[in-house]
């Protein structure tokens, strides 16, 4: 289970970097999707704040139940406001990539299946983090990433939503 916890904090650890590397474009989005546009800066730093914080605790063994769960709260908070916001079109913020496009099914399903494996990961034991754990997880983030692109992608055949 080392590599989802690790990928699990990578995740979030490269989503607090992006708020803060792309702090305009994301205040943005935040007030968006809390719908308040007065309040953005400070709804992306308590985000940002958060996942750094899910972050560290998921990489200390004594703490990882605790950086899983509120890993999990994190991204039920995403899908809660993204499921309001559905149908709408604007830059979520969900991607690496400013992307104008309509809150829709897959969008609001990604944060909650990452709170589900949060979730999962937090009732396991905490597990000693091996050689290979590492590289587990950086070939699960490679593929989440790669996925992400995926559903960017406007009207395939495939997708129905």
């Amino acid at each position: 289970m080392a590599p989802v916890i690790i990928f699990l904090a990578m995740l979030l650890a490269g989503s607090a970097v992006h708020k803060a590397v792309s702090h305009r474009r994301m205040a943005i989005a935040a007030a968006r999707l809390v719908g308040m546009p007065s309040h953005g800066q400070l709804f992306l730093i308590i985000a940002g704040t958060l996942e750094a914080t899910a972050a560290l605790c998921l990489l200390a063994a004594p703490l990882q139940r605790t950086g899983a769960l509120l890993g999990s709260v994190i991204w039920l908070a995403y899908a809660a406001t993204l499921l309001l916001r559905r149908g709408q079109s604007f830059d979520c913020g969900c991607d690496l990539v400013a992307r104008e496009k309509p809150i829709d099914w897959p969008a609001i399903a990604r944060p909650a299946v990452l709170a589900l494996l949060a979730v999962i990961a937090s009732t396991l034991p905490a597990a000693p983090i091996g050689l290979d754990a590492p590289f587990a997880a950086a070939g699960l983030l490679a593929l989440y990433l790669a996925a992400s692109e995926l559903l960017a992608v406007p009207h395939p055949r495939w997708r129905k939503s």
